[in-house]
């Protein structure tokens, strides 16, 4: 693993993780190449700013669950491949009920060079930290519909607010948002800004 680069677990204290690519529950339907373990890596100024997040985020009563932190290439790239295979039907309803697989990448729900392989992009969400229950946001990770964009119509007023929660934490950590995506946010001064890595997660 590049040096800059550690388990986010390790460096933020009370974080929670679920690597979505690296299990059987994403868009794709199986482990995505390059996610051999199930945790999130990201460089070590991503970590400072999520320990800002953290520290925003509990004095509202919120934890932060992150889904996705750097993404190799070869996972990005095998998004590609997976997009011109005949659809099976396993994943669309949840993932991307109103669009064909490769619309996700012409309406900018995966790109073929994603922030995350510069190491400085997460997926993420908020529970409470009373309950460990994630708080409801309107649609879970990875839906690529319009009800996931900032802003969408036809979600519940408590969901709209914890987006705006997250917004808040997130921005107020150095980080910028995403408009088709409410889970994605990228550090603002990122190190590496034109460099995608394509190291495994191991």
């Amino acid at each position: 693993m590049n040096g800059d680069f550690v388990f986010i677990d390790q460096f933020v204290p009370g974080i929670r993780w679920d690597a979505k690519y690296a299990t059987w529950d994403n868009f794709t339907g199986k482990p995505v190449d390059g996610y051999v373990a199930n945790r999130i890596v990201g460089t070590r100024e991503l970590c400072a700013a999520l320990e800002r997040a953290r520290v925003e985020a509990a004095a509202l009563g919120f934890g932060l669950l992150l889904w996705d932190g750097y993404r190799p290439q070869r996972a990005v790239d095998r998004f590609l491949s997976w997009s011109k295979l005949p659809e099976d039907g396993r994943t669309k309803l949840r993932h991307y009920p109103n669009i064909e697989r490769a619309e996700m990448f012409e309406r900018g729900y995966v790109a073929a060079q994603s922030g995350h392989s510069r190491g400085s992009t997460v997926d993420l969400t908020l529970f409470h930290l009373a309950t460990g229950e994630l708080a409801p946001m309107g649609g879970d990770h990875d839906l690529m519909d319009s009800l996931s964009h900032h802003g969408a119509e036809g979600i519940s007023a408590v969901e709209a607010g914890n987006r705006r929660d997250l917004c808040s934490i997130m921005g107020a950590s150095g980080f910028t948002s995403y408009e088709c995506e409410w889970w994605h946010y990228t550090l603002k001064d990122e190190p590496y800004p034109d460099t995608y890595f394509d190291f495994p997660i191991t």
